[in-house]
């Protein structure tokens, strides 16, 4: 057994060596051909380097072309692949490097002064190589072999690449991809979302995270399709090109489809031309559900993924797309609810812990065994942390972190049920709602608002709007206006800065 991906890529690569593969806004189109052959000479640049199967190839770089073609020639030599955030500073950078015992770093020039500033904290970083990502990377490996040296690797259980969590309650982990997990992942949703080849994707999400590189990248990829890639989002030029109707397909996150949708204010767009438009890594808001459906006439399929596994759930291609829920299982793919104290099942309608199984779920943490012990049941479940509840007919809604469930009173309030109230306040733009420790009841609950433009509310008016909502003691009892949130590149609030913040 093969990796499907790259077996798959391999094949459209020689039987449609025209087809545009990728390109980047203003740059030249990629063909499948030119792709295999640029990918195989990377490939045999890394081998030149002496990189071997297992080694850890780490890239910080922008979205570019560079960056893919060394992503797609490491796994194809069997190396681990660590896509790097390009924002991340020294120290943070010092971590992942040291911690992976990354063997080659590939990053912008501008970054070599900082590299020199940590070089003695990173004893296993034998080589670092400082490129413009803007430079036609082609000539720079033209010397090279464009005949693939190697077989492709075999081993489903052998890493492909190693994924850093987000480390909201300790250090950062490293999660280890197989190629066996890509596999499986891209198989069903492959299924599930009836990719195809003619499918054209408008790509904006960045490329050193999972929902980008694996789910968006990947995905279209394999599926012999053409992907469009814009260095950054922008909501004005995403409009503006999915309104050409030259794309079938758009990946994104909530805080990008809230720019969008801004953006088309009350004038109305028809994007129904799109089959496909998803959103995911936090939870859509009802009000962007319905808002999408009113000025673009498109329903968002909403799903769920987590850094440990990719895809999990999905709403369906054909059949209803339920606003607040994250849909069903993949194909391939078990999901259950269970008390997180006993992992006992639950009953449909009972709040637990989502926990998931299946060939996709990652095997484990980089040289921490006790935390990847943790990390799945008894049975063999993995403990995702997120709350939810499974519906009779199996479609699943999540209800927040499991840490950052707020008990108060003896109580169980769940966050999202919370911001779901603020949210329908006209002035409300953005919430978030945090439990903060409260001698008398436990944890209060506290709602940060960031407010529309230009309008108007104060504590006491949020407080009484959502008491006439929600039962009191789900009601917050502060409310905190701030300009921003902490997020992450894709926009998910970090509750736990949050509560560093607030709660002080």
């Amino acid at each position: 057994m093969t990796n499907m991906f790259l077996d798959t890529l391999a094949k459209h690569c020689r039987c449609q060596p025209d087809k545009f593969a990728i390109q980047f806004v203003d740059g030249p189109r990629v063909t499948y051909g030119a792709l295999e052959a640029t990918v195989n000479r990377t490939a045999d640049f890394l081998l030149a380097l002496g990189i071997a199967r297992g080694d850890r190839v780490a890239a910080q770089l922008p979205k570019c072309l560079p960056f893919i073609y060394l992503h797609l020639a490491a796994m194809r030599i069997g190396a681990i692949f660590l896509p790097l955030n390009p924002a991340y500073p020294a120290t943070e950078l010092s971590y992942f490097l040291a911690d992976s015992e990354t063997r080659l770093l590939i990053a912008e020039g501008r970054k070599q002064h900082q590299i020199k500033t940590i070089q003695t904290e990173l004893p296993s970083l034998e080589q670092s190589l400082f490129i413009n990502p803007n430079e036609c990377w082609e000539s720079q490996v033209s010397a090279f072999s464009a005949k693939p040296k190697m077989p492709l690797p075999t081993d489903p259980n052998q890493t492909a690449m190693m994924l850093y969590t987000s480390g909201t309650t300790s250090r950062p982990k490293g999660a280890l991809i197989t190629h066996g997990n890509l596999t499986s992942n891209i198989a069903s949703l492959h299924e599930a979302w009836g990719w195809r080849q003619d499918d054209v994707l408008l790509h904006v999400l960045p490329i050193f995270h999972v929902h980008g590189l694996v789910v968006a990248l990947h995905g279209a990829l394999h599926a012999g399709a053409s992907a469009f890639m814009l260095p950054a989002f922008d909501a004005a030029a995403a409009l503006d090109l999915l309104c050409a109707k030259r794309f079938s397909v758009l990946m994104g996150v909530p805080t990008m489809h809230r720019r969008l949708y801004q953006l088309a204010s009350d004038r109305r767009f028809d994007l129904s031309h799109l089959r496909l438009m998803t959103s995911g890594s936090d939870r859509l808001p009802d009000d962007l559900f319905f808002g999408y459906q009113n000025t673009f006439n498109v329903t968002l399929l909403e799903r769920y993924g987590m850094t440990e596994t990719g895809m999990n759930l999905s709403n369906p291609l054909h059949g209803e797309r339920r606003v607040g829920s994250v849909g069903l299982p993949l194909p391939g793919v078990s999901a259950r609810i269970v008390d997180p104290a006993t992992e006992t099942p639950l009953p449909d309608g009972e709040v637990g812990e989502v926990q998931i199984k299946g060939a996709h779920v990652f095997k484990g943490y980089w040289r921490q065994p006790q935390k990847t012990a943790e990390a799945f049941s008894e049975d063999g479940w993995l403990r995702t942390g997120d709350m939810g509840l499974r519906e009779p007919d199996g479609y699943y809604t999540l209800k927040g972190r499991a840490k950052d469930l707020i008990i108060t009173g003896g109580l169980n309030v769940y966050p999202p049920e919370v911001e779901l109230a603020l949210m329908a306040h006209p002035a409300v733009a953005a919430c978030a709602v945090i439990g903060c420790p409260d001698d008398e009841w436990g944890e209060q609950v506290v709602a940060a608002i960031i407010l529309r433009d230009g309008a108007a509310a104060d504590e006491a008016e949020i407080r009484a709007f959502c008491r006439d909502r929600l039962a009191a003691y789900k009601a917050p009892r502060r409310v905190l206006f701030v300009d921003e949130f902490p997020a992450n590149a894709l926009g998910k609030v970090q509750k736990a800065k949050l509560r560093e913040a607030l709660c002080g």
